[in-house]
């Protein structure tokens, strides 16, 4: 998927972070995507998205949620960011899917990543157990 635009109370201006990106899309979001067009989601009789019915949508999802219904969906970036961060995605991937200008703006979401320090300690685990030079006074001596 290419996100080339964005559409902000009406006016068209370049994405966040001011240049387009490429996202590849999930398997489940492939299998719904409609043939009628270039944009990914449209209405059920294929016309393009309007403000107003995205946020009726997300209005119903937040219902069904038990969440209050504001039709707010910019609060779906944040959402897409904090779940590749607790699934364990590098901040720099993270960075360039969301579009982010500044690393700075994704580590506000690497918190979420429970056990990342642990999950980062084990990759010593999987090094090689050849010796890589000798040992002295518990120290490896490269």
């Amino acid at each position: 998927m290419t996100v080339e635009r964005q559409v902000w109370r009406g006016v068209v201006d370049s994405p966040k972070g001011g240049k387009g990106r490429v996202v590849p899309m999930t398997d489940s979001l492939a299998a719904v995507r409609h043939l009628r067009g270039a944009r990914v989601l449209v209405q059920d009789d294929g016309a393009e998205l309007t403000t107003k019915v995205l946020r009726g949508w997300m209005k119903s999802a937040q219902r069904l949620a038990g969440l209050k219904p504001t039709g707010n969906f910019h609060i779906l970036r944040h959402t897409f960011c904090s779940h590749l961060a607790m699934q364990g995605a590098p901040a720099k991937v993270i960075q360039e899917l969301a579009g982010h200008t500044h690393l700075t703006t994704t580590m506000r979401y690497m918190h979420l990543a429970e056990g990342h320090k642990e999950q980062a300690i084990r990759l010593l685990d999987r090094r090689s157990t050849a010796p890589v030079g000798r040992v002295e006074a518990g120290v490896e001596a490269l």
